[in-house]
């Protein structure tokens, strides 16, 4: 008794295409197998041509066609960019100084590079020493650190009569900047040695 078995007989002969698109060209019945690009500010809109027809297209295609040459020259800059923004040379450099400056006076040293010279200037550069109570205070007073006694007691009471409550409708904020100024008066007296004491 003969088994019924599978037909394992392959055609490898192509298939017929169907729904082929027919070349743009006028007159031509070849199938559009080939895109182009329909113009410069169409670059995704496309045509369709048989291999001839798009080999005479790309033959005869001018992506600047209709542009000046002052717009030639702008196109071709800016695609030597990618059509991305350029900076001057050297401002990179000067980022990259500022953020290791910043990271090694953070005192963080990691990603640091510690070879040559630069680098060993850095590591042993002192860190800034804290400002002490005095420099603070000719800070709240927006004084330079070579003030005289004469000059703070003179600036004192020109900010105490700005910031006085009085002067100000009772505002908070002008009676804790009232505090601050009092505060670093008393410890700049101190700091002279307890100056003759203040005449109205």
């Amino acid at each position: 008794m003969q088994k019924n078995r599978p037909n394992l007989s392959f055609d490898y002969r192509e298939a017929p295409r169907t729904h082929l698109r027919a070349c743009d060209h006028p007159g031509c019945r070849e199938a559009g197998e080939h895109r182009a690009p329909k113009g410069r500010d169409k670059l995704n809109e496309y045509y369709w041509f048989c291999l001839d027809h798009v080999r005479d297209y790309n033959k005869s295609w001018d992506f600047y066609a209709g542009m000046t040459q002052d717009e030639i020259e702008r196109h071709v800059r800016q695609d030597t960019t990618w059509q991305r923004p350029s900076w001057p040379m050297g401002d990179w450099r000067t980022h990259e100084r500022r953020t290791r400056d910043k990271v090694f006076n953070g005192g963080f040293a990691f990603g640091a590079d510690w070879s040559g010279e630069e680098g060993e200037t850095r590591r042993n550069a002192p860190r800034p020493k804290p400002r002490t109570a005095e420099e603070e205070a000719l800070t709240v007073l927006e004084l330079p650190p070579d003030a005289d006694f004469a000059t703070i007691k003179a600036r004192y009471r020109q900010l105490a009569k700005q910031y006085h409550p009085d002067a100000n409708g009772g505002a908070k904020e002008a009676e804790e900047r009232l505090k601050s100024i009092n505060q670093a008066y008393t410890t700049l007296k101190a700091a002279f040695g307890g100056q003759q004491p203040d005449q109205a």
